[in-house]
């Protein structure tokens, strides 16, 4: 069900593409390194031996399904009968690409996400209903035979300590919260949650704080393992000193150990410890959207596109960035530079906002695993893709491969890339660290 391709490269003829991989800086000592590596290259032309040749694994993908990596499995989920509407999984072995099992899912509707957690792969999607608007449905299964194991309402998460938050309803209607144990889909809590926003705290391992707020300024917050009210109060209606009509656009975000509110036209931002909803400072910042983490700092993304970093202790503003949009953090903070298709990607120092670096522009791969090298890719004129390590620590894009058959919707696996092909499926390269 897989077959091996081998890319032999590619020749190339005429001008460098109009915006090439970023160049090493000069060093000394080049002549002699320059010299030494065409005596090896003579020396391989006399001996006769063949050039490496670098092996690519043709991954099936049919039009129209989604597929994903998931530890060492190469997922498909696959439409089939006359309307498409029934899904068929396929599941293969990285990095052979042999077919170890196929099975049909038991609920009609598209399956959008696949994860393997606690021994258990779970896929989740939406269910077709007749007559009412369509749920979700997360469905486990055992990633070694493809064998049904149980199947529940709702999209999971990962819970701090095991298990998984399925959540079920809407923002206008209301909803349910279970926490269930990812071998059996056995339910440990469940709270029923009135019409309002539900926000959560990751740390290292998923979901360990849960933050349900309403329309007239109700906030609850919960243990997500054990589903226990730690605070609650009434934060916009009293401590504020606010209307209920001045209330929250988003509800309550939680960043990091603080829950941010904010509300009022200026707009006026509030952050309260998040166990006991304790306030700790407020401050104005004008057509702030919403809130996410910067490493040490708190960034606020404003409707205008500028980004404003604040100190988590006080609320002073530190730096302010025009056109400036926070897209990750990590060994730094990655900011697109314009807020176009082509936008630069710049390494910042979140304390000061001083540019580390310039990464050019790329788009972002996801890693499958949180401590991998962190990919960009770009289209390549005349087709495929350029590949480059963007190192946030030193601020730079450190040139990896060239993939002449490759379009695009990338994951990576370290040093492994896939990558849809024109001509359909995936590919997986291995890349040239």
């Amino acid at each position: 069900m897989s077959d091996r391709v081998i890319d032999l490269g590619e020749l190339r003829h005429g001008a460098e593409p109009e915006e090439p991989l970023p160049r090493p800086p000069r060093a000394a000592g080049r002549p002699l390194r320059g010299a030494l590596v065409l005596l090896l290259l003579l020396a391989t032309l006399v001996s006769g031996v063949p050039l490496p040749r670098r092996e690519v694994l043709s991954l099936p993908a049919a039009l129209g399904s989604e597929a994903l990596i998931a530890g060492d499995l190469y997922l498909v989920v696959e439409p089939t009968g006359s309307d498409g509407s029934q899904r068929r999984l396929d599941a293969y072995r990285l990095p052979g690409g042999e077919r170890i099992w196929q099975v049909p899912l038991p609920v009609r509707g598209r399956y959008w996400g696949m994860s393997l957690r606690d021994g258990m792969l779970l896929v989740a999607g939406y269910e077709a209903t007749e007559g009412d608007p369509p749920g979700t449905v997360t469905i486990a299964l055992d990633p070694a035979t493809g064998e049904s194991r149980w199947q529940q309402p709702g999209s999971p998460l990962p819970v701090s300590g095991g298990g998984l938050l399925l959540e079920t309803g809407d923002v206008e209607r209301g909803g349910t919260l279970r926490v269930v144990d990812s071998c059996c889909g056995r339910v440990r809590w469940r709270a029923d949650t009135p019409t309002g926003y539900l926000t959560f705290r990751f740390n290292g391992s998923g979901v360990d704080r849960l933050v349900h707020s309403t329309a007239d300024g109700r906030v609850v917050v919960r243990d997500a393992s054990t589903g226990v009210v730690l605070a609650e109060a009434d934060l916009w209606n009293s401590a504020d000193g606010r209307e209920p009509t001045e209330g929250l656009e988003m509800g309550a975000q939680v960043v990091g150990d603080l829950l941010v509110t904010l509300g009022g036209g200026s707009t006026t931002v509030t952050a309260y410890g998040l166990d006991r909803l304790d306030r700790r400072w407020r401050t104005e910042l004008d057509g702030a959207a919403y809130s996410s983490e910067c490493g040490p700092v708190l960034c606020f993304q404003g409707r205008s596109g500028d980004l404003r970093a604040v100190d988590p202790a006080t609320g002073r503003q530190l730096w302010t960035g025009a056109g400036w949009i926070a897209i990750s953090t990590g060994a730094g903070l990655v900011v697109a530079v314009g807020n176009d298709s082509r936008a630069e990607l710049a390494v910042l120092d979140p304390v000061t906002g001083a540019v580390r670096g310039q990464l050019g522009r790329w788009d972002l791969v996801t890693p499958a695993d949180a401590g991998g090298p962190i990919i960009g890719v770009r289209p390549r004129p005349g087709g495929g893709l350029l590949v480059a390590e963007l190192d946030l620590a030193a601020g730079a894009a450190r040139p990896l491969d060239v993939l002449p058959d490759a379009s695009g919707n990338c994951q990576s696996i370290g040093y492994q890339l896939a990558c849809r092909k024109p001509a359909g499926g995936f590919g997986l390269w291995r890349l040239k660290p």
